[in-house]
């Protein structure tokens, strides 16, 4: 089922949402976004959902009306800023640490990102939930890194290289997959900090 109005149910639409538990919810949520990244996204159905989770698909359709909205949530309630917790004291160990903390979590992530590639393109709230989820807390994150390291004297406020860096991690998170056919990895992130990152920034 690859359309969003076959996921889209008739008499339940006028039901009012019932109440479930922020556990059962986090339940929905995992099964939904593993059987995208297994299956991908055209592939998992609201039926199927809730086969895995054992509740009935009047459930699922009650609290979000269509596959998109439900995904959607599902996203957005994975919001997280993982890069938000590192601090080494300097701006080198700072972007060390944001290679290995990448390296950790880009094979689930960079998994999720291509199995909604096709659908994000088709869906703006889909699209936006995903840049909600992983991509925005962690560029505040790393502005903020990068802020602390100007704020210590560590790289001159007009270093050009400073808004280029948050590109250089994402897009070699994403890109690496393609071209190499492996994730990034931390210690191929780690090298590529060294090699490509710190010297534009007068770290090396």
């Amino acid at each position: 089922m690859t359309s969003q109005d076959a996921d889209r149910p008739g008499p339940v639409g006028t039901s009012r949402r019932s109440k479930i538990t922020p556990e059962r919810e986090r339940e929905f949520f995992d099964a939904v976004l593993n059987q995208i990244r297994e299956c991908g996204y055209d592939a998992v159905t609201m039926e199927g959902v809730a086969a895995s989770t054992r509740c009935s698909k009047s459930t699922l359709y009650r609290q979000w009306r269509t596959k998109p909205q439900f995904v959607a949530a599902a996203l957005r309630s994975s919001r997280q800023a993982r890069f938000a917790r590192i601090d080494t004291g300097t701006l080198a160990g700072d972007l060390r640490e944001v290679a290995r903390c990448a390296g950790e979590w880009s094979p689930k992530d960079a998994t999720l990102l291509q199995a909604l590639g096709h659908a994000v393109v088709q869906d703006r709230e889909l699209a936006q939930a995903l840049r909600e989820a992983l991509v925005d807390p962690e560029i505040a994150a790393l502005e903020g890194i990068l802020r602390r390291g100007v704020e210590r004297g560590e790289v001159d406020a007009g270093n050009p290289a400073l808004q280029f860096i948050p590109a250089q991690i994402f897009g070699v998170l994403r890109v690496r997959p393609v071209l190499e056919g492996h994730n990034a990895d931390a210690d191929y992130l780690l090298r590529f900090v060294e090699a490509a990152v710190l010297p534009t920034l007068g770290l090396a």
